[in-house]
């Protein structure tokens, strides 16, 4: 039997100019509470193919879980006087579609996107080096 997880995964059309803030809010705020309060954030960043779009891919055990957990967060002192507000001025519109994936899926996903990190913090040498 495949061992299935409901995957959750987030688009953000971003406001023009507004990529890096959310970039950095993200990084700096709102993962590291994410992680405090027990989510599992598979991949998180900007879309490589503009700088007016970014995503945030989330796995839970079942859909019961998903709901129980972000209705808790988004009620939460913590979210609400934090980076709240100034991560929903950065976002011109969302869509969020959830889907039930086999565990091996998402953890491929989730090196895919730790690779991807690292290489776009590597300097990339060129021939002359």
């Amino acid at each position: 039997m495949i061992d299935l997880v409901t995957v959750e995964f987030r688009s953000y059309t971003l406001k023009p100019g507004r990529a890096a803030e959310f970039d950095l809010l993200m990084r700096t705020q709102a993962l590291p509470m994410l992680q405090r309060w027990g989510f599992d954030v598979v991949a998180q960043g900007l879309s490589i193919d503009g700088d007016d779009r970014a995503y945030l891919v989330r796995s839970y055990r079942d859909l019961t879980h998903r709901e129980v957990s972000e209705d808790i967060f988004e009620g939460s002192t913590e979210w609400l006087d934090g980076p709240r507000e100034a991560i929903l001025d950065c976002i011109a519109d969302h869509a969020c579609v959830v889907l039930e994936l086999p565990a091996g899926s998402v953890d491929a996903l989730r090196w895919g996107a730790r690779e991807a990190a690292t290489r776009a913090t590597t300097p990339v040498s060129s021939p002359a080096d």
